[in-house]
């Protein structure tokens, strides 16, 4: 394990960032993709697209919010959940994460509407908050578990956890959506 580490002590500063930056930013450029994917689905949903497509348009801020929480735990929650992990404590950090779910299953309906949501709106973005909150743990766990794992010298990991998920996304929103 040690030995696949060694290349952060012994190769150009240089090498290092093109090595470790090129497969982060390709993650972040996949991650991007998720919503665009999804409003390309809905987008194409007949009669009602338009106003699903404004629906899920006022799910941004709050997406961006989960996406700012991950890379909170991810910069300052990684070392401690290695500890935690070290410790076998595993329940810490669950627990987090899964309190940031709950917010978003009860108290969405409230947030949308305090976004922008209209009362034509509000149903379709209460749905599409209610298939993301579901999926927030992975969310979180991927974007930000993943600065956790590039700093160990496996960016690539961390682009194909990301990959993955985009390739699950494309995968079911035909089926959720």
């Amino acid at each position: 394990m040690n030995k696949d580490k060694d290349f952060l002590g012994t190769e150009p500063v240089g090498k290092l960032m093109f090595r470790l930056a090129l497969p982060t930013i390709t993650a972040q450029l996949i991650n991007m993709l998720y919503n665009i994917i999804d409003r390309i689905y809905i987008g194409h949903i007949p009669g009602n697209g338009a106003l699903a497509l404004t629906g899920v348009g006022v799910c941004m801020p709050l997406i961006m919010i989960i996406s700012a929480f991950a890379a909170l735990v991810g910069g300052g929650g990684a070392p401690h959940a290695s500890i935690a992990m070290g410790k076998n404590d595993l329940n810490t950090a669950e627990h987090i994460l899964g309190n940031l779910t709950v917010i978003l299953l009860f108290g969405n309906r409230t947030f949308l509407l305090a976004f922008g949501a209209s009362e034509n709106t509000i149903e379709y973005a209460v749905n599409y908050m209610n298939i993301y909150a579901v999926g927030t743990i992975f969310v979180q766990l991927t974007l930000g578990m993943n600065m956790f794992i590039t700093t160990q010298g496996f960016a690539k990991t961390g682009m194909l956890s990301v990959l993955i998920g985009a390739v699950m996304n494309i995968v079911l929103d035909p089926l959720f959506i």
